[in-house]
């Protein structure tokens, strides 16, 4: 089934009971979401037979309410549940583990209930981990119920998740499954005139509830788009839809201009030609000025800033693009990790330029005589090694020409240094209270120093 499948089934009146949208393209998961709306709700009954609940918190007994009652005007009555979790299996433990290790410190209740569906999916009980339970918990153990987390940190987030639900009162008992009460819902039917649709981003087709709602209604699944061609291409076909609704076209600067701010990623672009529509008013073109007035600075404006500056071994430059980070709310460890993977590149092209296989490096070196000189080299190092491997030599060569030039501002004893530099900032983020800010501004201006002082 495709969406425009089930566009025309709608527009024919026929409404499946149920739909599920699931996938990891958010932007596009909410279009298809709000096309099926505008078919079955009129605006003008959405205040009586449209209702909205969050997946991750959702009441079965109040969603049942609202799905079992008819609605009060006597027309189509329609549920969505947003972000789902019911799907979810053993197969999505390590994705539950990232949630609670980025949730802890600032969403700990959030945190909690991503741990709590942890327990229920991995086999362990709360009477297991409770207390000091969890360290009973051999490594073998772990790897048996969590296939692709080594466990190797869960000393570190275990007993937190432990101590925050204990003072909550809240246990893995206290929570039930609901996939089984979805599997009887819609096993038993609807109303004729209600309608339940649900989004998820993870979806364990083996599931019973799955093939339940394969059966009985309609599933659109909108899969993670693979490939730069193919991701400008779906950004290309979605701003024409959206131009097109709102009567707007782009001149190719403009446009330029804009993949140039948000990496031409589906939903940042997006986001950000809805504020151009409505910056330009009754104006019919967008022109490049007023991406350059409406488009801040964007995440990856400053990551690169960040790295660039980290580079060149200019602190200003880099203390400014970390503030702007922080400003833009990137969580102070992801921003560790950005620093980590720049001294790591420039570890590997120091390693490169000392083991006498390239060309000459210079400083001055311009991208088109390193393409022509160097890179072919770099291409015949990277034959040799596995795509999954996270190497400089398999990186774009611009990402390559850039770390061989500025490698030379660090001794390799440096490098190596700032390495365990930033395992002692990573442990202090995770288990002291020292301000993180002050952490990376310190490492900061210690690795933008001059190298004469080294």
């Amino acid at each position: 089934m495709t969406l425009e499948k089930a566009i025309l089934d709608l527009k024919k009146g026929k409404v499946a009971p149920c739909y599920l949208l699931y996938g990891e393209e958010e932007y596009l998961i909410h279009e298809a979401l709000h096309q099926i709306l505008d078919i079955i709700v009129p605006e003008s009954d959405r205040d009586f037979c449209l209702f909205f609940l969050d997946g991750e918190n959702a009441d079965f007994d109040l969603l049942k309410d609202h799905l079992l009652a008819p609605s009060l005007l006597g027309g189509r009555k329609v549920v969505v549940v947003k972000n789902t979790t019911v799907f979810q299996s053993r197969e999505n433990l390590d994705d539950l583990i990232q949630k609670i290790r980025n949730n802890i410190d600032e969403h700990p209740d959030k945190a909690a209930q991503y741990f709590l569906n942890f327990l229920k999916l991995s086999g362990f009980i709360w009477e297991d981990v409770q207390g000091s339970g969890w360290q009973k918990i051999t490594d073998e153990q772990w790897r048996q119920a969590v296939v692709e987390d080594s466990g190797d940190d869960r000393s570190k987030w275990l007993p937190r998740m432990i101590e925050i639900c204990t003072s909550r009162g809240w246990t893995s008992g206290s929570v039930i499954d609901p996939s089984e009460q979805f599997e009887e819902l819609l096993t038993q039917g609807l109303p004729l005139g209600n309608c339940l649709i649900l989004t998820a981003e993870a979806v364990d087709k083996r599931k019973k509830l799955f093939k339940v709602i394969d059966k009985a209604g309609i599933v659109l699944h909108y899969g993670a788009i693979k490939g730069e061609a193919a991701t400008k291409e779906t950004l290309k076909l979605e701003a024409q839809k959206l131009l097109g609704r709102c009567g707007k076209r782009v001149v190719p600067a403009a446009w330029i201009a804009l993949g140039k701010k948000t990496g031409f990623q589906l939903r940042p672009s997006l986001n950000e030609l809805q504020k151009l529509i409505s910056f330009v008013g009754e104006r019919s073109v967008i022109e490049e000025k007023d991406v350059e007035a409406v488009v801040g600075k964007t995440r990856e404006d400053s990551i690169f800033d960040l790295t660039t500056a980290l580079a060149e071994k200019n602190a200003k430059a880099a203390l400014l693009a970390l503030k702007a980070l922080l400003d833009q709310g990137e969580h102070h460890l992801m921003i560790l990790t950005m620093i980590s993977r720049e001294i790591r590149l420039l570890l590997q092209a120091s390693l490169l330029v000392r083991s006498g296989k390239l060309p000459g490096i210079t400083p001055n070196m311009e991208y088109g005589s390193f393409q022509k000189n160097v890179y072919p080299t770099v291409a015949e190092l990277a034959s040799g090694v596995s795509s999954k491997e996270d190497f400089l030599v398999k990186k774009h060569p611009f990402v390559v020409f850039n770390a061989l030039r500025n490698c030379g501002r660090f001794s390799y004893p440096v490098l190596v240094g700032y390495l365990d530099d930033l395992l002692d900032m990573d442990r202090a983020m995770k288990s002291s209270a020292t301000d993180p800010q002050l952490l990376l501004e310190r490492f900061l201006i210690k690795s933008c120093a001059k190298a004469s002082e080294f």
